[in-house]
């Protein structure tokens, strides 16, 4: 882990109970060696007194956004940026609410909205007020932009209510901030760290009664070796994963379904994120209504099943008006014309790539290691060699790294 030797921390403290622990953060920032400055909003001014914190800091505290003095030593912008870190502890869920959009009508928030750095929040709040849909819409805005939440944690709350919500403890935030530091000193070898991504692998089973089910051949191979490269790539990830033989990747997160609805679901649930790579073999069809019985032999012969449409995951976050990952990656698996497919399949669905595979029987894709793969976009096809599935991820997901670079 990191050393916060030499680093320099701007810790800024919102209005909440939680301010009380603020003195023993900047004790603990200064003991791992960070330098700390404090800006202090006028509500947490209620908590914990500007004397308290410039005496433990060793550095003038700052208040105002309007004080002549402050602006000629060290004007607002330039103190939103010379800083290694910028903390934001306890953010309440007011402090929240500006940063996600924008506001700034204090020093604390005109210092959010001028930074050039990723900031750090630590939320504390009451855990309705974490659990409101208001809230969780901010969240999720300052994490699409960049901003990492530390915590909360679950506890009881200082008006006696229990649940999520209470700001994590001194030192681990200290451990997260240089965790951060980890993260951005093996950057170059992890191209994607601080990035979100969500992979879908395998196949789905639709069921038609409590034996049977519509599934397909595919193994989960490539998404999961995708999924693997992209962890290792630095990137946060989060597979969602249909009925497979496989062990979860090293450094992945697995969510295990089994139909379509339930992968829609997850994915959803999972975003936003920077990158989806929808590699899973969805159904396209599942049964209008499902036997509660296994569905007998009889005289009349064959069942008629009537099938009707699953949810189309790939279209559903490729098309979205808000949350949209920044790079959507869609598979087409075809048994002919490929590339002529991959480009009808890339304009209907309105993603940024598809990888085309042929998986005619002659190939042995499902359920092989190796895969021949081309890489199609609105502007060209590439076709890439016959490799092993674990190489076409990583040759796969260097391209994401370097497309995810110029945007």
């Amino acid at each position: 882990m990191s050393s916060l030797v030499g680093k320099s921390v701007l810790l800024v403290v919102s209005g909440g109970i939680a301010a009380f622990k603020i003195p023993d953060l900047v004790r603990r920032l200064r003991e791992r060696g960070a330098a700390v400055t404090i800006v202090l909003t006028e509500a947490a001014k209620q908590f914990v007194t500007p004397l308290t914190l410039a005496s433990l800091s060793g550095n003038k505290v700052y208040d105002d956004l309007f004080s002549l003095t402050d602006e000629i030593e060290m004007g607002h912008i330039e103190l939103s940026r010379s800083a290694d870190f910028v903390l934001v502890a306890p953010a309440t869920a007011n402090i929240i609410a500006k940063a996600a959009n924008g506001l700034a009508d204090d020093l604390a928030s005109t210092l959010l909205l001028a930074t050039d750095k990723r900031p750090v929040y630590a939320p504390a709040m009451n855990v309705r007020m974490w659990l409101n849909e208001a809230t969780i819409r901010n969240v999720a805005a300052l994490r699409a932009a960049g901003a990492t939440i530390l915590g909360p944690a679950d506890g009881v709350m200082a008006c006696g209510e229990f649940g999520p919500g209470r700001m994590i403890e001194p030192l681990e935030i200290v451990d997260g901030l240089e965790k951060l530091l980890s993260a951005d000193a093996s950057a170059t070898d992890r191209p994607l760290a601080g990035y979100r991504a969500v992979v879908t692998a395998g196949p789905t089973r639709e069921p038609i009664d409590p034996v049977r089910y519509i599934s397909n051949k595919s193994s989960g191979k490539q998404g999961y070796a995708i999924a693997a490269a992209l962890a290792a790539a630095g990137a946060q990830t989060i597979l969602v994963s249909g009925p497979v033989d496989l062990a979860p990747p090293d450094g992945v997160s697995v969510v295990r379904v089994e139909t379509a609805v339930q992968m829609l679901a997850e994915v959803e649930g999972a975003l936003p994120s920077d990158i989806f790579v929808a590699a899973a073999a969805v159904a396209d069809w599942r049964a209008k209504s499902v036997g509660a019985q296994k569905t007998k032999k009889g005289p009349k012969g064959p069942p008629s099943i009537e099938l009707v449409e699953n949810p189309d995951i790939l279209a559903t976050v490729s098309k979205m008006k808000k949350g949209r990952p920044r790079l959507v990656v869609g598979f087409a698996a075809e048994t002919e014309n490929l590339i002529a497919n991959a480009k009808a399949k890339l304009n209907r669905k309105g993603c940024d790539l598809i990888v085309a595979n042929d998986v005619g029987a002659e190939n042995e894709i499902f359920g092989g290691d190796k895969n021949r793969v081309a890489i199609v976009d609105k502007d060209d096809a590439q076709q890439w060699p016959q490799s092993a599935k674990g190489d076409v991820a990583e040759r796969l997901v260097a391209l994401i790294a370097s497309r995810l670079a110029t945007i």
